[in-house]
């Protein structure tokens, strides 16, 4: 059995610390690394190599190993700006191939419950990067829950006095999507973003 002081226990521990692990899983990854003395070796040396290599962007503040990161230094619509919560947010719409601006990362959103306020996000930063010039939209793409519209609205007011475009990410039914499955809010944002034909 497991002792709490042994080094197998402190793995099955910090394993557990990942998104979506819990105890089961934890154990079972903790023995398939034990099972293979080398992928042990080479995770952790991956996560020493993350650790000193990759950080935040100076410009967009999106995690990279190059200052200022490849998007921000490449030849991207730097007149577009698309707001995200986070550098995973970025990676999603990136993969997309369908936005050719820049973006601005928040760490976060607003969140009270949280203790999570303005001050504790990259907005300061957004507006300092606005109001250089050169900025004609804001795209604000943060997530549809309910700290992401509180931040889309908090965004969109202090943006708006700037004069420029802000706009917010299409939101309603999904692609392939039945709407006898989808949930009742869903279909009124579906219903109150429609276009015309």
């Amino acid at each position: 059995m497991l002792t709490k002081a042994s080094s197998l226990s402190r793995l099955v521990g910090e394993l557990k610390k990942l998104p979506g692990v819990g105890e089961r899983t934890a154990l079972r990854l903790a023995f398939h690394l034990l099972k293979t003395p080398q992928n042990l070796t080479l995770l952790a040396e991956s996560l020493l190599e993350v650790r000193a290599r990759v950080h935040a962007c100076s410009v967009c503040f999106a995690i990279t190993e190059d200052d200022p990161c490849a998007i921000c230094s490449g030849s991207r619509d730097t007149g577009t700006i698309c707001v995200v919560e986070n550098s995973q947010d970025l990676m999603a719409l990136e993969r997309s191939n369908a936005y050719q601006g820049v973006y601005h990362v928040l760490e976060g959103c607003i969140s009270p419950l949280a203790g999570i306020g303005p001050a504790d996000l990259r907005i300061a930063e957004l507006l300092e990067r606005v109001g250089r010039g050169g900025v004609s939209e804001v795209v604000i793409a943060t997530n549809f829950t309910v700290e992401g519209e509180a931040t889309a609205l908090y965004l969109t007011k202090a943006l708006k006095p700037l004069n420029l475009k802000v706009s917010r990410l299409a939101h309603g039914i999904p692609l392939g999507s039945d709407i006898e499955f989808v949930d009742a809010a869903t279909v009124q944002w579906a219903l109150q973003g429609r276009n015309e034909l």
